[in-house]
């Protein structure tokens, strides 16, 4: 039996629970921390995860391969975040506060876990589209190819987010130092 995920999404079209419960077991876990790294937010990435999920159901008597499952399932995920971007406010990370670690190294441990969170703060605070494009490409690992089309734009739009992301992230951290 083919079981890609454009098999799977044929049967998920007739109603096939178990081709749903394989196709979710398969991508939600990665659709679950891409949303988390772009709404910084665990909770609501979950329920972004929830409602791609809940897309792929409903949406597959209509899907047509034109692209990768994959890749339209990570455009859906990434709108998704950038919606609920626009609509709820971001809280800082400042307001969880800080624990501190008595273990040797914990000095160490806690410079790194400072830095990376205020990187995290400081892609937290990008423009919508440029935290997308910097998470995809460098948190993910894609092509400025798959970003562009999942972003449903050109390879050279996505450059120039890129570009600015990281000119914003430099501004971003050298002011904090």
């Amino acid at each position: 039996m083919d079981d890609s995920d454009e098999a799977l999404m044929a049967r998920i079209a007739r109603g096939d629970e178990r081709a749903f419960r394989a196709l979710a077991s398969r991508h939600l876990p990665v659709m679950l921390g891409l949303a988390r790294r772009i709404l910084g937010n665990a909770a609501d990435a979950e329920d972004v995860a929830q409602e791609a999920m809940l897309r792929v159901w409903t949406h597959a008597p209509r899907w047509q391969p034109f692209a990768l499952f994959r890749t339209w399932l990570t455009r859906v995920v990434v709108n998704l975040c950038l919606d609920r971007k626009r609509r709820a406010p971001w809280v800082a990370l400042e307001a969880a506060g800080e624990i501190v670690d008595p273990a040797p190294g914990a000095g160490e441990k806690t410079e790194r876990d400072e830095r990376e969170r205020l990187v995290a703060v400081a892609i937290a605070e990008l423009p919508a589209r440029q935290r997308a494009a910097i998470v995809l490409t460098y948190g993910d690992g894609m092509s400025n190819a798959q970003v562009a089309e999942i972003l449903d734009t050109s390879v050279s739009a996505v450059e120039t987010l890129l570009v600015r992301g990281k000119q914003n992230l430099r501004r971003a951290l050298d002011s904090v130092d």
